[in-house]
């Protein structure tokens, strides 16, 4: 019987969700993670944080599939400060990506607001144009949605770092490191 192997692994920024590339240095092939595991859904280049990988189909298939409502937490960067009207538009739901509807998120403005490490490189920084940190947990994961959703309240997403899978959660990981962890600390 095959040993199934769940790993949470702190994904840096400029790294791919997939062990191979044109451009190999920026894949997770770099990072010594166990043979045969695959990421279980994907955070794009410019995105950080928690990526779980396994190689269990139904547990990838449980935390991927919008019907299991496995959530998923973001602390996400946006330029200006939303106004509650603005977070509402996120809160009801049916931001259009592409022919899809998004569902409803929970949305907050993180106070305190966090703070990480620099990133490299930094991010755009304005003088005059303030920035905030949003909390976003949503149930689906579909390409940059998160990005799109800021976007589409016209406030653009500077750094966006998944904290939470489940309810595993990011804690004091750092990037590029991962841990072996057991099935019942995600769902």
């Amino acid at each position: 019987m095959k040993t199934h192997h769940y790993i949470a692994f702190f994904k840096p920024y400029g790294i791919l969700s997939q062990f191979t590339s044109d451009v190999p240095s920026e894949t997770l092939g770099n990072f010594n993670l166990p043979k045969d595991v695959y990421p279980t859904g994907r955070l794009d280049k410019d995105s950080e944080g928690l990526l779980i990988l396994s190689n269990d189909g139904s547990f990838i298939d449980q935390l991927l599939n919008p019907k299991f409502d496995k959530e998923k937490i973001y602390w996400v960067q946006v330029e200006n400060i939303p106004s509650e009207e603005s977070l509402d538009k996120l809160r009801r739901g049916g931001i259009s990506i592409q022919d899809y509807k998004t569902r409803p998120a929970k949305v907050k403005i993180l106070d305190p607001q966090p703070e990480f490490p620099e990133r490299n490189p930094p991010v755009r920084f304005r003088q005059n144009i303030p920035t905030c940190w949003l909390e976003i947990i949503i149930s689906e994961g579909k390409n940059r949605q998160v990005r799109r959703m800021t976007a589409s309240i016209n406030h653009p997403t500077l750094r966006l770092v998944r904290m939470q899978v489940g309810k595993y959660k990011l804690g004091t990981m750092t990037p590029g490191e991962w841990r072996e962890i057991k099935k019942s600390d995600i769902l």
